[in-house]
């Protein structure tokens, strides 16, 4: 049994050869991850870090929360990451996590918005058989004593923000938002929340009971088109820049990466 996962899910519709090298021939790319993925990563794990902290009773300093920065970036840091943006160095990178924490840190602290989790995993059952299970991880799960609703937090280092419409139709939190209405009942309100932390701004998002349904069964669709797919094409396009397995494929063999 297969259990998805938004992630999986979407390199299919990105790519069909790049989701069968990687989920199917589980082949360990000879290049590392973006440098943009990299940072991504690392100002997940601060801000976990800190939000664990705090349910435990204690509010880091900024200097703390700088410092576990560098050092979880220092640990991990790979010299093959892919940086797609020439102008920037690795420099430039681990210094712009470093302003996307700062503005966090003094916007938010002293963090006393309800959260009840980070890194919740759970997992959705679309049909309620067993036959079609995504499993995810949320950022951050909140219950705001002022509002009295549920919301469901994540960051983005991405340095484009969404129109609205997309944002509305986020796959990934409405699926979350599934399986924290089956926990706290299908007549609570779920707020998504997205951080875009390089703009210091957050963006809402509120979906139907209704619109959940449809999502159950249009995911269900997408799986089963997966399952059916027996020849993987590739397909070029602007991510392609960030793919860490072009080495392997046909589009990419006479190009320079």
């Amino acid at each position: 049994m297969v259990i998805y996962s938004n992630s999986r899910i979407s390199t299919f519709e990105q790519c069909h050869l790049k989701f069968k090298l990687k989920y199917i021939d589980n082949i360990t790319p000879e290049t590392e991850t973006s440098i943009e993925a990299y940072l991504g990563k690392c100002a997940h794990g601060t801000l976990e870090w800190l939000y664990n902290n705090v349910l435990e009773g204690n509010i880091p300093s900024m200097d703390k929360i700088i410092s576990f920065y560098a050092d979880l970036w220092q640990k991990n840091f790979k010299e093959n990451f892919i940086i797609v943006n020439k102008t920037m160095t690795v420099k430039d990178y681990f210094n712009k996590g470093v302003g996307f924490l700062v503005n966090y840190y003094t916007k938010h602290c002293p963090f006393d918005d309800g959260t009840l989790e980070c890194e919740k995993k759970i997992i959705i059952d679309l049909d309620g058989t067993g036959n079609y299970l995504v499993q995810g991880f949320i950022d951050r799960l909140v219950n705001n004593q002022k509002t009295g609703k549920i919301e469901i937090h994540d960051y983005k280092t991405a340095n484009s923000l969404p129109t609205q419409e997309k944002i509305d139709n986020d796959r990934q939190l409405m699926l979350y938002s599934i399986a924290i209405k089956e926990i706290f009942g299908y007549d609570k309100d779920v707020i998504l929340v997205w951080h875009y932390l390089a703009h210091n701004k957050k963006i809402y998002s509120i979906t139907t009971n209704n619109q959940l349904e449809r999502l159950k069964v249009e995911t269900i669709n997408t799986i089963k088109r997966i399952e059916l797919e027996k020849e993987f094409p590739h397909n070029k396009s602007r991510l392609c820049s960030w793919c860490e397995y072009k080495s392997l494929c046909p589009a990419w063999q006479n190009c320079k990466s």
